[in-house]
């Protein structure tokens, strides 16, 4: 059995989502079976519709299928992204994240890697908190965590985040530094996950 990692993100104006799609390349590129998932969207049209580019996003990803606990069931990786909200993981994502207390319960989540990507305005507005408290979860799900450490040049020119793959919202677009550092993660998430299940 090969790897099979499901890339699981929210996204409100669109550059984690960028990294989700980095991220599924870079794990299909070296052999994985790819799920890319968002999850729901829960705040109001009121807000959504006051920033233009949410809204743009949000008819944008439409079609980008809804995440579901049998998602993770299915993954013997997780790749996760969320923008940053004040250092930490946004709502939407945290949501998704309490419903999986019967597969945490069942041991289904355990032994499999996991990694985190996100977005915060700046380079310094969250980035690094916000995967270490999405790392939390993976903690107590009994998750490998395969953060990208300094394993490739690609780290380095995108800004060198150990911790996973980020970008500074407020520089515009996601760059092409950014995704080659999210492609470089996603593959080696694919390449744990791999090694694991041969030896499952």
């Amino acid at each position: 059995m090969g790897a099979k990692v499901a890339v699981v993100y929210y996204s409100s104006t669109g550059n984690v989502h960028a990294l989700a799609q980095a991220v599924a390349e870079g794990a299909e590129k070296a052999g994985a079976e790819v799920r890319l998932r968002r999850v729901p969207e829960l705040a109001p049209d009121a807000a959504i519709d006051a920033n233009p580019a949410w809204r743009e996003h949000v008819e944008a990803a439409k079609d980008v299928e809804t995440a579901t606990l049998d998602d993770l069931t299915w993954a013997n990786a997780y790749a996760i992204g969320s923008p940053t909200r004040y250092g930490n993981i946004a709502g939407q994502l945290k949501q998704f994240l309490d419903t999986t207390g019967g597969l945490w319960q069942q041991g289904a989540l355990a032994d499999k890697p996991a990694t985190g990507f996100t977005s915060a305005h700046n380079a310094h507005g969250g980035n690094e908190s916000t995967l270490l408290a999405l790392y939390n979860t993976f903690h107590h799900w009994g998750s490998v965590i395969v953060a990208p450490g300094f394993t490739d040049p690609a780290v380095f020119a995108a800004g060198g985040n150990p911790y996973g793959s980020s970008h500074p919202g407020g520089s515009g677009p996601v760059s092409e530094e950014a995704l080659a550092a999210a492609r470089h993660q996603g593959a080696r998430l694919a390449r744990f996950a791999a090694r694991l299940a041969a030896t499952a």
